[in-house]
């Protein structure tokens, strides 16, 4: 079981002409606003939105034609899925998926429409994974793992290959760990490439897995996150055996971290990002002395992030930046109070979203009324000012 610089560069070849080769850009504003300097490479671009189209391609170049005619099966939360169905549409592979129950309706629907079979099965990755192996068995498919073979990791190893062809100055690369394939890859042909470079690895706290394997610990994997793409219970052990000498650090970050890294990308690079393309940027976020004057190549994984949850995650940011932020007022419930807390409000430049009122509440007197009033601000302070505003004509703020 091996995968050299020499594979990579063999896949890289096989490969060429049908797999985009995505941008390396630097970043002025994020750099900024870390402290280091910030190389993004946007696997975003590909056509079906994600990194996975290198390793998927690669292996279903090396099937044999009687394999091709039997056609292919995999588990996967949508962007192998989408990868594995474009490539084999074009070359005339028949396609199976198996996605997990809750996967967003943007890769489910992606996925059918480059032509694959999709099968919804499981409420997680290895439920999906069981499906699929008996698929398998029932109708003799080759099963083309997302991460764990060796074709796989030889073809995602093409993104750190040109990531440093690229940014040959980097001191590190960041990058996601699901299953571990792209960065067993990419860790192999950085390290070839230049031996002293520093390759991280980001994980979600609710599923990491490398990090358990790594200290000989169960993994404690469970719940939703917004990092889908990663949230794998069992790390391959193909992808371990290759990667786990070669990764230098390991972070483990929360949800909010990858939401915040999300809307940085958004508002600030003017790219969209799904919540583990984001894991990079989020680990330098929740780690910045970590990186701090460090040129640090950051893998953007991918970009299939279901509009209603991009949607979420841009209005979770205003409310931690108390950009968009609820007054709770108690009040009495006579006419004209409203129109009264609301001249306090725009006088001062607050934008009114909502108001709620509620007269039920028994903590609320019954000639009495809460409001819960959502403003948009400029930021904390501004937030702060209206709230002092309100406090000083007489309002009592229940929860600012």
């Amino acid at each position: 079981m091996t995968v050299t610089i020499d594979d990579i560069r063999e896949a890289q070849k096989r490969i060429a002409g049908q797999v985009d080769r995505t941008p390396v850009r630097y970043s002025r504003r994020l750099s900024q606003l870390t402290g280091a300097e910030i190389w993004i490479k946007f696997d975003n671009l590909h056509f079906t939105g994600s990194f996975k189209e290198r390793g998927a391609l690669n292996r279903l170049l090396q099937l044999t034609p009687d394999e091709k005619k039997r056609g292919v099966v995999a588990a996967s939360a949508g962007n192998h899925a989408q990868a594995l169905a474009y490539h084999g549409g074009r070359l005339g592979v028949p396609v199976t998926i198996v996605m997990p129950e809750g996967t967003p309706f943007v890769k489910v629907d992606g996925t059918r429409a480059h032509g694959a079979n999709v099968v919804i099965h499981g409420l997680d990755f290895s439920g999906s994974t069981e499906e699929a192996k008996r698929l398998q068995a029932e109708h003799g498919y080759v099963f083309v793992s997302a991460f764990d073979d060796e074709g796989i990791v030889a073809g995602q190893g093409i993104c750190g290959l040109e990531f440093l062809e690229d940014a040959p100055d980097l001191d590190a690369l960041i990058i996601p760990i699901g299953g571990g394939g792209l960065i067993a890859g990419s860790a192999i042909a950085a390290k070839a490439m230049k031996p002293e470079i520093k390759v991280f690895g980001v994980e979600a706290a609710r599923y990491p897995s490398f990090t358990a394997r790594r200290r000989g610990e169960p993994a404690k994997c469970s719940g939703q996150t917004i990092a889908e793409g990663i949230a794998i219970k069992a790390v391959g052990e193909i992808p371990f055996a290759l990667a786990d000498s070669l990764i230098d650090e390991v972070f483990v970050c929360e949800e909010a971290d990858f939401e915040k890294g999300v809307a940085l990308l958004a508002t600030l690079e003017k790219t969209v990002a799904e919540g583990a393309g984001a894991g990079g940027l989020a680990a330098i976020l929740a780690n910045p002395e970590r990186f701090k004057g460090m040129k640090v190549g950051v893998e953007l994984t991918g970009g299939n992030i279901d509009a209603r949850m991009l949607a979420v995650v841009l209005n979770r940011e205003m409310v931690r930046e108390k950009r968009l932020i609820v007054y709770r007022i108690l009040g009495d419930d006579r006419p004209g109070m409203l129109s009264a807390m609301a001249a306090v409000i725009g006088g001062r430049g607050g934008n009114i979203i909502d108001v709620v009122h509620n007269r039920l509440a028994l903590d609320v007197p019954a000639k009495g009324a809460e409001f819960d009033i959502m403003v948009e601000t400029r930021d904390s302070r501004h937030a702060e000012e209206i709230g002092a505003a309100l406090k000083d004509q007489g309002y009592e703020l229940r929860m600012g």
